[in-house]
């Protein structure tokens, strides 16, 4: 699906079809092209038609610098990451921006309502937005607008998370390690989502073609450098929290050791005298006893009671 972002003025018209795109004032006063899950042939129409080459998917997703950023005479492309946040799976989607003079073309393989917040922005008020740059500079600031939100939810359900830990957590043992693990691995595509934009805005910065733009990439980059240090937060907590409930989880199944080790104790001497007193030798003063029965019954329970208040006087238990 193509969305192509024609500004005339102050009046800005989507035009969805290639074919209303072929006349040549319409291709004159582009600002933006947002391509949406292209067809090989809607890219090669739009490569043709604008004289431009775009990155395929398997090249927009390499990792090196050279890959996430790219500039040559009036052409910069750009590969960046928008975080998909789902519960169980949250991943980095790569999204492709080609920003040539004044024109924007952006490439991607998923919805995202960053793009659909900015699409509703620019349709409101189109003269806030004079060229591809500024368009660009806008979709990456609500993206780090989002990144921010997406850590402040983090950390609430961090704290929500360490409060149950310090409550009440029976028989939850498997299930707050895999929320740990789930959070610590969305952190963890955060800080990647934000360190990406920093490598990207500071090549930017260094850009001959925009450096009489750079007030806003400067604040971007401030933002972006602050939310990096709240994951360096989330990471200590997380891992203190991990720490903290292991350390607990270690203490009940010492609790549980330390009942199976008391009773054994509680039950050892009963068993001897009763093993004792249960053998079947013909020379056996005890047997004959008229009272053997009371004293050994009475031998069992002195050696029960015995250890229990050894260990009640001494703290043990």
């Amino acid at each position: 699906m193509l969305k192509c972002y024609v500004k005339t003025g102050h009046r800005l018209e989507i035009i969805k079809s290639l074919e209303m795109l072929q006349e040549e004032k319409q291709q004159k006063n582009v600002v933006w092209i947002d391509m949406l899950r292209p067809t090989r042939k809607e890219v090669l129409e739009i490569e043709d038609m604008f004289g431009i080459t775009f990155p395929t998917k398997q090249e927009s997703e390499e990792i090196e610098i050279s890959s996430r950023y790219w500039e040559e005479n009036d052409r910069i492309e750009i590969n960046s990451y928008f975080l998909i946040s789902n519960e169980s799976n949250p991943y980095n989607e790569t999204v492709s921006f080609v920003l040539q003079k004044k024109l924007l073309f952006s490439i991607r393989y998923k919805e995202l309502n960053t793009f659909d917040e900015f699409s509703k922005r620019f349709l409101s008020t189109p003269k806030e937005f004079k060229n591809g740059f500024e368009i660009f500079s806008q979709i990456l600031d609500i993206r780090i607008d989002a990144d921010a939100d997406a850590i402040e939810n983090l950390s609430k359900e961090v704290v929500k998370l360490r409060r149950h830990v310090f409550s009440d957590y029976t028989n939850e043992d498997e299930e707050i390690l895999e929320k740990i693990s789930i959070f610590e691995d969305l952190n963890m595509k955060i800080r990647e989502n934000l360190t990406d934009k920093q490598r990207i805005l500071t090549s930017l910065l260094k850009s001959t073609e925009y450096r009489l733009q750079t007030d806003d990439l400067l604040i971007m980059l401030k933002d972006i450098k602050s939310l990096i240090e709240h994951t360096d937060f989330n990471f200590d907590r997380l891992d203190y929290l991990q720490s903290i409930f292991l350390g607990m989880l270690n203490i009940e199944q010492n609790k549980t050791v330390k009942i199976f080790t008391i009773v054994n104790v509680i039950f050892l001497p009963p068993t001897l005298i009763a093993s004792i007193y249960g053998m079947n030798f013909q020379f056996m003063p005890e047997l004959g006893w008229k009272y053997g029965y009371a004293i050994a019954a009475l031998l069992m329970i002195l050696s029960s009671v015995t250890p229990l208040y050894i260990f009640k006087k001494k703290g043990w238990m």
